[in-house]
Parts: C-alpha cells; sequence; structure tokens
C-alpha cells in the first residue's frame, strides 16, 4: 500500500505505466540503432515508431498463458505493429530491458529524493538560525552534560542531510548503467554499437563488463543510500521523541486542533509521527541486507533477486520519499520551548560548569587527578540537591587559593562556554 502523505510523481515512478513505457523506449532505441547498421530496413524502422504501442491489459492477459513478462510486452507491441514487429528485441535478451529499465526507475527515484531533500534543508536551515543563540542542556547518556544551542542541535542535522544528499547524488550516478549486451553479456547476438547508442540516448553509461544482468553491487549503493538516509531521519525523530517526554517536554510536535491523542486518556499529546518514522526506518534499512544478498548469483545470473527487487525498489524509495516529506513538515511546524529548555539547564544549579573549574584548576598546576578530585568532591554534594555547586567551589579553600573569585564567577558564564556558536554557524553555512 502507498502511505498516504506519498508524492505521487514517486509511486508514478514504480507504476506498470511508466515501467512499459521504458520497456518501449529501450526496444524502440534498439531498432533504431539497428537500422542505423543497416539490419533493420528503414521502412520497418517507420513502421514501428509509427505504430509501436501497448495496452497494459493485453499484456497481463498474454502474460497469465506465457508467464513471461518482457514475452508478453514484446507480443503486445508486435501485435500493434503487424509484420516489422518481427525487429523488436532483435538480438536483446529480457535482462537488457529489465535491468535498463531498473537503472532509469532508481535514477527518476534519486531525483525526486533530492527534491526532497532540498525542502528539508531549507526547513533545518531556517529553525537553525531562528534558535541559534537559544541555550539547552546536552546530554550524553540521557545526562545533563554541558550547556549548548538548539539551533547548534539542528545545524547539525541540517549538515548530516547535507551528506545524505551528497551520497544520493553520487548513487545517482552509480545507478546509472545500462545494458544491452545479450544473453550472456557478450554481444553474441548483437553489437557493442546498439548498447552505446540505446544509452547515449538514456544518459546511462554501457556497463563495462556484464553478464545476463547489471552485476547487482551496481543498484547496491542505492538501497544502502537509503538505508543510511533512513538511519538519519530515525536519529532526528528519536530525539524529538526524546525532548517531547513530559519531564523534559523542550520540543513537541504539533497537536492539531481536533486531534486526540489517546482513545482512554483525553490529555495526551503524543509523539507519534517521530515514532511512525522510527518504524518505518527499520523497514528501509531492512532492503540494504537484500540488496547485499541480490549480488551472488549462480554463474552468469539467475533471478532469486527479481523477484525482491520488484518488491524492495518500489517499497524502499515510495517510504522514504513519504519520510522525507512528513519529517519536513514535523520539523516545520515542531514546538520550541525555550523557558522549559532554560528551567532544566539550571535544573542541578550551575553543576554543568564543572569542566571549566577543572581546567582552571588543571592551568593553576595541578595535576589532572588532583584537579578532578576537588571538583567531583563538590560536584557530588550539589548532585545529592543539598547545596550550590557554584557556591561550593567558591567556598572551598583549596580552589579559591588557586582560583581568583572574579575568575571562577566567569567560569560560571553561559556567555563564555556559548563563545563560538556563531564560529560554527558560519563554518557550515558561510
Amino acid at each position: 500500500m502507498i502511505p498516504r502523505y506519498s508524492r505521487p510523481e514517486m509511486a508514478r515512478v514504480w507504476e506498470p505505466e511508466n515501467r512499459f513505457k521504458i520497456w518501449l523506449e529501450i526496444e524502440m532505441l534498439a531498432v533504431e540503432a539497428c537500422s542505423k547498421l543497416g539490419r533493420v530496413p528503414a521502412a520497418d524502422l517507420a513502421t514501428i515508431k509509427g505504430k509501436a504501442a501497448f495496452q497494459i491489459d493485453r499484456i497481463e492477459a498474454i502474460e497469465q498463458q506465457t508467464k513471461h513478462d518482457v514475452i508478453a510486452f514484446v507480443t503486445n507491441v508486435a501485435e500493434n505493429v503487424g509484420p516489422a514487429g518481427r525487429w523488436l528485441h532483435y538480438g536483446l535478451t529480457s535482462s537488457d530491458v529489465l535491468d535498463t529499465c531498473f537503472s532509469l526507475q532508481l535514477r527518476q527515484s534519486s531525483d525526486l529524493i533530492l527534491q526532497d531533500l532540498d525542502k528539508l534543508l531549507v526547513v533545518l536551515k531556517r529553525r537553525a538560525e531562528e534558535f541559534k543563540l537559544t541555550p539547552v542542556i546536552g546530554r550524553s547518556h540521557g545526562i545533563h552534560a554541558e550547556p549548548t544551542t538548539f539551533g547548534l542541535k539542528l545545524l547539525g542535522w541540517y549538515e548530516e542531510i547535507r551528506r545524505q544528499r551528497q551520497r544520493i547524488e553520487d548513487v545517482r550516478k552509480e545507478v546509472s548503467i545500462g545494458k544491452v549486451s545479450g544473453a550472456v553479456g557478450n554481444y553474441a547476438h548483437g553489437e557493442p554499437e546498439v548498447e552505446r547508442y540505446v544509452c547515449e540516448k538514456l544518459g546511462l553509461t554501457p556497463d563495462l563488463v556484464a553478464t545476463q544482468i547489471v552485476s547487482r553491487d551496481r543498484y547496491a549503493p542505492f538501497f544502502l543510500g537509503l538505508a543510511l538516509l533512513a538511519a538519519s531521519i530515525e536519529k532526528i525523530a528519536t530525539e524529538i521523541r526524546h525532548l517531547q517526554r513530559t519531564e523534559v517536554l523542550e520540543a513537541e510536535e504539533f497537536f492539531s486542533p481536533g486531534q486526540k491523542g489517546s482513545s482512554a486518556m483525553p490529555h495526551k499529546r503524543n509523539p507519534i509521527l517521530s515514532e511512525n518514522l522510527c518504524g518505518l526506518a527499520r523497514l528501509v534499512r531492512s532492503y540494504a541486507n537484500v540488496a547485499l544478498e541480490n549480488v551472488p548469483l549462480w554463474h552468469e545470473r539467475d533471478i532469486s533477486h527479481s523477484s525482491a527487487e520488484r518488491m524492495m525498489g518500489p517499497d524502499a524509495a515510495i517510504l522514504t520519499d513519504f519520510m522525507l516529506s512528513r519529517l519536513t513538515g514535523l520539523l516545520e511546524k515542531l514546538i520550541v520551548y525555550p523557558k522549559n529548555m532554560a528551567s532544566n539547564l539550571g535544573k542541578f544549579g550551575k553543576l554543568v560548569y564543572s569542566e571549566g573549574v577543572l581546567l582552571k584548576l588543571i592551568s593553576s598546576g595541578l595535576t589532572r587527578e588532583e584537579a578532578y578530585k576537588l571538583v567531583q568532591d563538590n560536584a557530588m554534594k550539589a548532585w545529592q540537591g543539598n547545596e550550590d555547586f557554584e557556591e561550593l567551589v567558591k567556598k572551598d579553600p583549596k580552589i579559591g587559593q588557586r582560583i581568583k573569585a572574579k575568575e571562577l564567577t566567569e567560569l560560571f558564564c553561559l556567555e563564555h562556554v556559548l563563545r563560538h556558536v556563531e564560529t560554527i554557524f558560519e563554518r557550515v553555512l558561510g
């Protein structure tokens, strides 16, 4: 089933109409190439160009008898052409058509995914700049670490998605491979010139050494690329789920008027879009393993890869398109709570500034171990919630004899720890 929010353009890439159009284009270009080589009479080429057509219902009816989709297609086209149809599929094998078509469908899908990524990057950049200097606590192991900004969190996602976009561009080039070299790939009943002509017209690169198929190491990067992209989508979605937790509530998915979060509890506002993305990412990643298993086939080929690709091609592409659209909308409407961020940041007083004190003590001449113990002793008292960390540090004589009061105050300054945020933004956005 096609997800409800998928673009119809992506679905059309994988519909029979588009597939058969590509098949027909490949077959027609092969006939043109053969005509240029003097094999097909010009009159027959003209007839084929004028009459070549297909009817999906008729193809399906023929396939019921032949149990072979390409034969059913060629038979149907030949029925429309008449006697000149004998030149269709001349010297070709089914995989010449199937694999060259699959390459084009993967490339078309890549183009749409690149468009999706461009839209996502626009939203991420805008929201990163919006919250560039909004302080938030950074966490490691889920525990308060040091202050950062929400803008930096978004900027990190922006840069990661930009890397993913470059990978999809690279994958697009990788899959732009055609193959029109016959039953075992050695042009036994055709010429390399036919393949060269067909591929050039389609904007593809001929596979230098094919068997009956394009080697599946050519296609695996597409599914690996989508798997990696899905992992990044899940990374962002997982962070949003954590930020929406009641105990945190620093950001929240938009909750539309009339929306309901629970059949039993009217108060619920759940991160359902993020959870949905995490689940779908598992599906997209699963196809990466199938793509790798499609690489080792028997001899010049078997068709164990074929059944899997008929499912994974449309599934992976359509799901990725859907996920990118959903994530873009989620981030565009994401509700951010700077007050809650400030509250969480100050939950343990100024305990999160401990590293600055540690480094200052090391600079004063203490060993790292000595300095660490001094700071940690005070930090653990503050962790229990009995006293303020800054006051504990300022009252500790062992620290006071090494760091002046004014210097200590500067170490507990938010502006100090965030002073390079602008530099990072300039480095990424220019």
